[in-house]
C-alpha cells in the first residue's frame, strides 16, 4: 500500500521541526584563547561562562536566552531573554552579572566563539571592567560543559518546551531561574543550592567523573 501511495505522490511527508542556529563562530572578529583549562575555582567571581539558548513560543517562533553562570558557585548571575540572536541580549544579560561583583576581584569570561561574544561592544565591555576574555577553540559544546549544563536544566527541568507568547515565557525565565538559584540542589557544589554555594570559599569534594581524558598534549576539560 505505501509503495502505491508513493507512487502517485500521496504520502504525508512528516514535517521536521525547526531548531535555531544560535551560535555562528565563522567571523572575521578576533577569537580569544582558552584560559580556563585545567582551573578549578574557590571562589565565586573567578570564572564566569556564558551561553545562548534558544526558547519556543507561538506558532514555531523563538526567542533567546543569554545566560552567565559562576562557575565555582553554579549560580546565574546574569540572564535577559531577547527576541532576536542580537549582541543586545548578551550585553544585557553582562550588564546583570556586573552588579554583582565585589570591589576586589579576578575575573575570566570564557564563552564560545560565537559573533555576539567577539562583537566590539561585548568585548568592550569587559575589558572596561578589567575581566580577562577566554574561548573555546573547537565546536565541541564540552569546552563550554558547565553553561551546557545549565542551559539543559532549565529547559529539561524548569521549563515548558513551548509557551503561548513571549511575554509568558519572559516571566516563566525569570521562575525558573529563581528556583535553579534558591532551590535546586547541585552534587557538584556538595548539595547545596547555588545561592548557598556562593557565599563560600574553597574547594567543594568532587563527585562527579570528568568528560576528557587527559590527551597527548595534556589537555583535560571537567564536568
Amino acid at each position: 500500500m505505501f509503495n502505491l501511495l508513493s507512487e502517485y505522490k500521496l504520502l504525508v511527508r512528516r514535517r521536521k521541526r525547526r531548531i535555531p542556529q544560535t551560535t555562528f563562530s565563522n567571523h572575521w572578529q578576533k577569537k580569544y584563547p582558552n584560559l580556563i583549562r585545567g582551573i578549578r575555582p574557590i571562589e565565586a567571581h573567578q570564572i564566569w561562562v556564558s551561553d545562548i539558548t534558544y526558547i519556543r513560543y507561538r506558532d514555531d517562533e523563538f526567542a533567546y536566552l543569554s545566560l552567565i553562570t559562576d562557575v565555582y558557585s553554579r549560580k546565574i548571575v546574569g540572564y535577559h531573554l531577547n527576541n532576536t540572536l542580537s549582541t543586545s541580549g548578551c550585553i544585557h544579560a553582562l550588564d546583570k552579572a556586573l552588579q554583582q561583583l565585589p570591589d576586589e576581584y579576578a575575573l575570566i569570561h570564557h564563552s564560545d566563539r560565537g559573533c555576539q561574544y567577539c562583537s566590539y561592544d561585548y568585548i568592550s565591555l569587559l575589558k572596561e571592567n578589567n575581566i580577562e576574555i577566554s574561548m573555546t577553540q573547537s565546536g565541541d559544546p564540552l569546552e563550554n560543559a558547565i553553561a551546557e549544563r545549565v542551559n539543559g536544566i532549565l529547559k529539561d527541568e524548569l521549563l515548558e518546551e513551548y509557551f503561548p507568547d513571549f511575554k509568558t515565557a519572559q516571566n516563566s525565565v525569570s521562575k525558573a531561574i529563581s528556583i535553579y538559584n534558591n532551590i535546586r540542589l547541585h552534587s557538584s557544589i556538595e548539595m547545596l543550592t547555588p545561592e548557598q554555594a556562593h557565599t563560600m570559599k574553597g574547594e567543594f569534594k568532587r563527585r562527579w567523573n570528568t568528560y576528557y581524558r587527559k590527551e597527548k598534549g595534556g589537555i583535560m576539560s571537567t564536568k
